[in-house]
Formats: structure tokens, C-alpha cells, sequence
């Protein structure tokens, strides 16, 4: 038999999967004509969406950069990063606050699409 944390640890991990799947379809509609996005595109696309710098080509490094941003918006509200200030060009800096504890892959992965689907929860994209 399973323990009630067991039952709502298996509901919250259900209703992730589902609003993921939801997430990645609709971004992917969006901004690869229905080609599936992966984590690593959608992670790209929210640090545009938070540098706010969209009519511009960007590079490589800068690429980066982009994703830096991402995860550490991101993981903000886990505790993981604090914002500081935005420099001369506009790009915004981050603080950590606290290593991440080391994860395997999978975990990694989870801990990404649960703090993305909290964003676009947050921004109200997805219910």
C-alpha cells in the first residue's frame, strides 16, 4: 500500500507531467511550427523572454548567457539564486544564494520542467 505522501507525491508528479506536456505543445505551436521543443530550447526562450532584448541576433556566448539567465530566473523562487541588478546593456545578474545539491541527470531534469512550469504558471501562460 502506498502512504499518503506516496499518493500525493504520484498526484503532483501526474499533474507536472500533464501541465509539461501542455507547456511544451503550446511553445512548440508557438515557435517551431509544431516541432517539439526541447528543455534546452525552452530554457533559451526564457531568457529572451526575461532579457526583453527580442529584435536582435545574439551570439553564440551570448547564447549562453541567455540560458544562465533562464536558470537562475528560474531557480529563484527555489532559493537558488537571488536577483541583484541589471548592468549597462541590460542584462540582468544574479546572486547564488545556495548550491544546487547534487543531482543525477533525471533529477535535473525534473527539478527544470517543475521550475518552468511554475514560471508559465506564474505568468498565468498555463493553469
Amino acid at each position: 500500500m502506498f502512504s499518503v505522501s506516496q499518493n500525493n507525491k504520484m498526484a503532483r508528479d501526474e499533474q507536472l507531467k500533464q501541465r509539461w506536456e501542455e507547456l511544451v505543445k503550446m511553445l512548440s505551436n508557438k515557435f517551431a511550427d509544431g516541432d517539439t521543443l526541447d528543455l534546452d530550447a525552452i530554457i533559451y526562450l526564457i531568457g529572451l523572454q526575461e532579457l526583453g532584448q527580442l529584435n536582435r541576433k545574439f551570439k553564440k556566448d551570448e547564447k549562453l548567457n541567455l540560458m544562465h539567465i533562464a536558470i537562475c530566473r528560474l531557480l529563484e523562487p527555489f532559493g537558488y539564486y537571488e536577483f541583484e541588478f541589471f548592468d549597462e546593456e541590460g542584462w540582468p545578474h544574479y546572486k547564488i544564494l545556495e548550491q544546487l545539491p547534487p543531482l543525477k541527470a533525471g533529477e535535473q531534469s525534473v527539478l527544470m520542467k517543475d521550475a518552468i512550469v511554475q514560471y508559465f504558471l506564474e505568468k498565468e501562460v498555463i493553469s
